[in-house]
């Protein structure tokens, strides 16, 4: 079984930190986002991946390496170079390194708690040329939904497709696909295109079958500030459930447990107390005189003064908090104060 990480996005919504990270890279409690997704796909059973890059490539290329090789993962590349080219181009500028055969397709910066072979199972009984993972569509959201029938077969997407119907369920999608060959068939040969506008609405009205799964496990979109923090708080707290990661990406793997809640690496130096829930990584040092609240990350080689306050925030690796400073529903990084 192979699989796709879309990777080559410019992670508009998260700079000034996406412009010397690429998004993928992004840490999500001391580990990069891909790597939460590349466990994701090993443990479903996916043995070779394939990623395309575009923003800051040779970072996102060694990045990708890396966490292939650790997780014994076969890494093919597609290279966007003169032009970025969407969901929907991206896939079919890899047509010939995902095969003849069946894959998912996933976005790179989110984390989902999702039974990929449940949803595998479904598709294939469906025999869907595609299908699209969904939520339940969240209260009071206005971004455009995914429609389907009381069958599950995917109607209407963002108000196109086929003629609204008062009986169609209204689903989130969550940015994982299971596509087949005649699906990717449907893209244009060249150029940019967006997946869900494109080949899945011409399916629609071409009669051909697009089926959507239902998935209730935790979702999260970490591609804007917010969201990304809510992700930290959330791990923190255990609404992630990691298994579902494991083994691969554990951000509490190799740290001692001090308290209920407050994981402290065996070499980073805490000097000043800790609330949980608090992770504090490898290498770094938290002066005497220091004030840290609830719901912290500091990543490896950090250093927080004293007289700093850091409190609902991530620190990234590396990064200095002075003395003085109030880091705050932030995420702080080298030279960077993002608010969240």
């Amino acid at each position: 079984m192979r699989a796709m990480v879309l990777c080559a996005g410019f992670g508009t919504r998260l700079r000034p930190l996406t412009d010397k990270v690429p998004k993928p890279l992004v840490p999500l409690c001391g580990l990069p986002l891909l790597r939460y997704n590349f466990a994701l796909l090993k443990n479903a059973g996916v043995e070779e991946i394939v990623v395309n890059t575009h923003h800051l490539g040779p970072l996102m290329e060694q990045g990708a390496r890396e966490l292939a090789r650790e997780l014994a993962i076969d890494l093919q590349l597609s290279r966007e170079e003169k032009q970025i080219l969407g969901t929907g181009g991206g896939v079919r500028r890899a047509e010939k390194l995902l095969g003849n055969g069946t894959f998912y397709l996933l976005n790179g910066d989110m984390i989902f708690d999702v039974d990929l072979g449940a949803a595998l199972a479904a598709h294939r009984k469906a025999g869907a040329v595609a299908t699209m993972v969904l939520a339940p569509y969240p209260r009071g959201a206005t971004y455009g939904a995914v429609e389907v029938d009381a069958a599950m077969n995917v109607r209407r997407i963002a108000g196109r497709g086929a003629a609204p119907e008062p009986s169609l369920i209204r689903a989130h999608f969550t940015g994982v696909h299971i596509l087949e060959p005649p699906l990717v068939a449907r893209l244009p040969a060249e150029g940019e295109s967006d997946i869900n506008r494109t080949a899945y609405v011409r399916a629609i009205h071409d009669g051909a079958k697009i089926h959507g799964f239902m998935q209730n496990g935790y979702w999260g979109d970490l591609g804007a500030p917010r969201s990304l923090l809510r992700a930290h708080l959330d791990v923190l707290e255990g609404r992630v459930p990691l298994q579902r990661f494991r083994p691969g990406s554990d951000p509490f793997e190799h740290c001692d447990e001090r308290a209920p809640g407050v994981y402290v690496h065996p070499t980073a130096q805490v000097d000043a107390g800790l609330r949980a829930p608090a992770l504090i990584h490898a290498g770094a040092r938290i002066e005497a005189g220091a004030i840290l609240g609830a719901g912290v990350v500091v990543g490896a080689g950090a250093r927080v003064d004293a007289g700093a306050q850091v409190e609902r925030a991530v620190v990234w690796p590396g990064t200095h908090v002075a003395a003085g400073e109030r880091v705050i529903d932030q995420i702080a990084a080298p030279g960077v104060r993002l608010d969240c």
